[in-house]
């Protein structure tokens, strides 16, 4: 059962990412049959759209049929009601509350139906869809979690080589000539050679 939160909440990082809901789930059910806290895993839809599915066109018809199916509820629902306080009441009146609680929904769905047609004359289903699913856990669960999902841990940035400048280089190889060096690099790298004078301002 899913529980809309008032406060958003810390997703953690993600370690899986589907393009079905289904395969999202697979994966957050394999993590707590491994024992990871079920509070510490989300799945988290990106690229939400709503989608609404014409089912049929509405008339006067479809109205009073649907309204039909909630009348036979509301007549059950009354018959009860009439039974529980007259138990001895004769089964032509237990039709006939039946047939009033039909009535009634036929009437106020057709009632319904003309109010709203202006607008809207069919029906359709709504739905929330989403382009992927990533699934995250919070980092004091991560580890476990990768280990039990199989998904190895982002690979480390590679070391940039140092080059060694007494080392010749390989035919072809291209050498970046280096920058001349300032007066004060050449007395630090001799330390014998004379000190560059500076102009004295007039």
């Amino acid at each position: 059962m899913s529980m809309m939160g008032g406060t958003p909440q810390e997703h953690g990082e993600t370690i899986a990412e589907y393009s079905s809901y289904e395969g999202a789930q697979k994966t957050v059910s394999r993590l707590i049959a491994g024992e990871i806290p079920a509070k510490d895993i989300a799945i988290v839809g990106r690229g939400l759209r709503s989608v609404e599915t014409v089912t049929g066109r509405l008339g006067y018809a479809a109205a009073a049929r649907s309204g039909a199916i909630n009348g036979i509820l509301l007549g059950l629902l009354f018959s009860a009601i009439f039974v529980l306080g007259t138990p001895n009441a004769a089964i032509q009146l237990f039709v006939g509350v039946m047939l009033v609680g039909i009535a009634i929904g036929m009437l106020m769905s057709i009632i319904t139906y003309s109010v709203l047609r202006r607008r809207r004359d069919y029906t359709s289903i709504t739905q929330l869809i989403a382009d992927h699913y990533d699934v995250t856990v919070l980092p004091r669960s991560l580890a476990r979690a990768r280990e039990i999902a199989g998904v190895a841990a982002a690979p480390a940035a590679p070391a940039t080589p140092i080059i060694d400048s007494r080392v010749p280089p390989q035919y072809g190889e291209r050498i970046d000539p280096a920058p001349d060096p300032t007066p004060e690099a050449r007395a630090a790298a001799d330390p014998d050679a004379p000190t560059p004078e500076t102009p004295s301002g007039s």
